[in-house]
């Protein structure tokens, strides 16, 4: 899943959200560089990640691009998901989209003295684009696929995907709708189950 989507899955914990948020940009032992609420969320990230990469509806959308993306399917299905998320966003909060991505955007600032250099670059550009917001619209879609496009070490197409989104959109919604029920599910059992590990904090 893309970061809107891991946002969503933090079920409105702080530190739970800033840590399935920068997931992608922590590795080892680093983990125990981060409060234990911020640990959870980068294990949650992980654990989602993998429950959405085994799954067979995910792997069924991505059937769709294989034959011109290859090995780059699953990086745009994650975005696709975030498109469809952020569309049909009245569906899944009574928060305000806009609202959510800017409670988003202040809780990742609040711990940005402890977050990777790395990561802090991205979210600048990020939160300056206001990309959260942007993947409701097909042309926001095309920016990230196509920014991801430059960023690649082999020839990826990406930014051709925002016209299989267009051809197939009907197809990945109904995946998404179906598939969105059972990772919210998971992703608040696993949650659970990783903080009793951790116990108080």
């Amino acid at each position: 899943m893309n970061y809107l989507a891991h946002s969503f899955l933090s079920f409105g914990q702080e530190q739970v959200l800033v840590g399935n948020f920068i997931g992608d940009f922590i590795k080892g032992k680093t983990l125990q560089d981060y409060p234990e609420g911020i640990q959870c969320g980068i294990l949650l990230h992980r654990e989602i990640d993998a429950f959405t990469d085994s799954h067979p509806l995910v792997r069924g959308g991505q059937s769709y691009l294989k034959p011109t993306f290859g090995r780059y399917s699953t990086v745009i299905t994650d975005i696709y998901f975030d498109y469809f998320l952020a569309k049909n966003w009245d569906l899944y909060s009574e928060q305000s989209l806009e609202d959510f991505i800017q409670q988003t955007y202040r809780s990742i600032q609040k711990y940005r003295d402890i977050l990777p250099e790395r990561f802090l670059r991205m979210f600048g550009y990020m939160k300056e684009q206001n990309w959260l917001l942007h993947y409701r619209e097909k042309e926001g879609i095309q920016r990230s696929l196509t920014g991801l496009s430059k960023r690649t070490r082999f020839e990826s197409k990406m930014e051709l995907a925002h016209l299989a989104l267009s051809e197939f959109e009907a197809e990945f919604e109904l995946i998404f709708f179906a598939f969105f029920r059972e990772l919210s599910s998971f992703a608040q059992v696993k949650l659970q189950k990783i903080q009793a590990s951790y116990g108080p904090y």
